[in-house]
């Protein structure tokens, strides 16, 4: 008699039996369930796993597409795969790198290629990537003992990091992909062929490529290109410093970590965020009509410490700093809009009391005195406590908040009175050449640590309100980051390093029967990948202070 195995599918909403060792693509079959977009992968008591993985236990399974942020990244990561096969296939002596994330795609170059990527080079480079596509080939996992896996990247030629990488990790075995005679290293899965890449595009960028992805909201049309000079630029930048300092993927970090070299990243990092604050502070100074700094960034972007240490600057420069932080200027709470579900919408532009705050910026750039108001957050209600503020001839405001490049905000401030500044922690180090970090993970750690330590709320809470906050922050904030005059990145090369010690006894809180413990599994992967260094080094002015404490500022 064959043996069985009774799943719980919650697709379903039912129980059923299978034969020992069907796969979750046979069970997807079996079921004939309807998703609303591509199925790509399945939650297997809520760990997100292949399509092709075999079931021998009782198991809760919930079938995923590229709908959900889950199921997005095995299609993005499998898409990532083929471009690095058709490299691989038309320049062998080259290296891709896809490098981060940007204008709603992922930017791309080329190493050791010795001419420019010319619109031709990507077109030939797309074309192939169609055909391996059209083949449907198989993409298969496969796990060996680390030496040799170790040997199988030695002998081909996309191992430009992964030595560093996997002797860092210590793991006995490792898990690899391979498409025919190409093989490559994903930090998690992905797709069972390469016929499910049906919506992408490859199109020249700057110097460079971009991959184009499926729409995040309606994964069944193209995303958008969104034009990011500025944000461009600043990846630019410290992507340069990466290199000066031989430190573009985890493997070079955790090596340097390892040969003590931890402390002196810590000053360098820090040194060059003092630099820009300082150079911010300058451009400030030298533009005598602005009264108004306004620092805007999303969530955990540490934009409160930003707006400090610029207090500071400027204050070196003779004039006269106010900060007012924008959650003051919350409506009651009865009174702020709800979302779709019903729930507060407190990253709407109009949680804020707009007539309020237009109103006193009047006064103030008029002459007058006002009372500043604070808000109680606890209560949901706005307060007095006597503040008062009148901008002198060297004070200057300094507001601070999600909304604060928003042109609904400002409406009726005179322009040539504004600065603006948006602050984001744009992570340029890279895992290896073909798996980088989203930039938002390293502000979903940095919030879980705060809202945490400072807020009374468990990683369950801050990963359950996440999806949220991003939504808010596609709407609200992101399409008006390029109005900044400048943007200042956040990010340190050595902080995910320092946050992995502080971070993964509140992850390892969240119990393993809930949704968010999908999440908390992906992270926790995540930061296996870090050696972990102490945090006494970093200056207690540092923004990193700000989430994980110690700092020397008020909040």
């Amino acid at each position: 008699m064959k043996k069985t195995v009774v799943i719980y599918c919650k697709n379903t909403k039912d129980y059923h039996s299978f034969p020992l060792g069907t796969s979750l693509l046979e069970i997807y079959k079996a079921l004939n369930i309807k998703l609303k977009y591509q199925v790509v992968a399945a939650r297997v008591n809520y760990k997100v796993e292949n399509l092709n993985f075999l079931i021998y236990k009782p198991k809760d399974i919930e079938f995923i597409d590229t709908g959900c942020s889950s199921g997005m990244r095995v299609y993005v990561r499998s898409l990532s795969m083929v471009l690095s096969k058709a490299v691989s296939e038309l320049f062998p002596q080259s290296v891709l790198w896809i490098e981060h994330p940007i204008s709603k795609g992922y930017y791309c170059q080329i190493e050791n290629f010795d001419q420019p990527i010319t619109p031709e080079i990507v077109a030939q480079i797309k074309s192939k990537m169609e055909e391996i596509i059209s083949r449907g080939e198989p993409i298969i996992l496969e796990e060996k003992r680390t030496e040799q896996v170790k040997k199988l990247f030695q002998n081909g030629r996309n191992n430009t990091s992964k030595d560093a990488l996997f002797n860092s990790l210590g793991e006995p075995y490792l898990r690899y992909y391979r498409i025919g005679n190409f093989i490559d290293y994903y930090t998690s899965i992905l797709l069972p062929s390469t016929d499910y890449l049906d919506i992408f595009d490859l199109t020249p960028y700057y110097d460079g490529m971009l991959l184009q992805v499926p729409n995040r909201q309606n994964p069944v049309e193209l995303e958008e290109t969104i034009p990011q000079p500025k944000m461009f630029e600043i990846f630019k930048e410290f992507l340069s410093w990466n290199k000066i300092m031989d430190l573009k993927t985890v493997g070079e970090l955790n090596k340097a970590c390892l040969n003590k070299r931890a402390f002196n990243l810590i000053k360098i990092a820090e040194a060059l965020h003092e630099k820009k604050v300082a150079y911010i502070a300058d451009m400030i100074h030298d533009r005598p009509d602005v009264k108004i700094i306004l620092v805007s960034g999303p969530s955990s972007s540490g934009k409160t410490t930003f707006s400090k240490r610029l207090s500071v600057q400027l204050m070196v420069s003779g004039l006269k700093p106010k900060i007012i932080s924008l959650d003051n200027y919350f409506v009651n709470r009865e009174d702020t809009p709800r979302d779709e579900n019903g729930e507060w919408d407190f990253e709407s532009l109009y949680a804020l009391d707009l007539d309020f705050f237009h109103k006193q910026m009047e006064q103030l750039l008029e002459g007058k005195t006002v009372e500043l108001p604070f808000f109680n957050f606890e209560k949901g209600t706005r307060f007095f406590k006597g503040e008062k503020l009148k901008l002198e001839k060297d004070t200057f405001l300094i507001i601070e908040g999600i909304h604060a490049l928003n042109p609904e905000l400002t409406k009726g401030i005179p322009e040539h009175t504004l600065f603006k500044v948006y602050v984001s922690a744009l992570t340029t180090i890279a895992i290896d050449e073909h798996n980088w970090i989203p930039t938002a993970d390293t502000r979903l750690l940095r919030r879980i640590i705060r809202d945490y330590r400072y807020r009374g709320y468990s990683a369950r809470d801050t990963i359950r309100r996440w999806p949220s906050v991003r939504k808010g922050e596609d709407k609200w904030i992101f399409p008006y980051q390029e109005n900044a005059d400048i943007m200042f990145n956040s990010a340190l090369i050595f902080e995910l390093a320092v946050l992995k010690r502080h971070v993964i006894p509140i992850l390892e809180q969240v119990p393993k029967y809930c949704d968010e413990y999908t999440e908390t599994h992906r992270l926790l992967r995540f930061l296996r990948y870090f050696i972990a260094i102490p945090d006494r080094e970093i200056p207690p002015t540092s923004l990193l202070r700000e989430f994980v404490g110690g700092s020397s500022f008020k909040y």
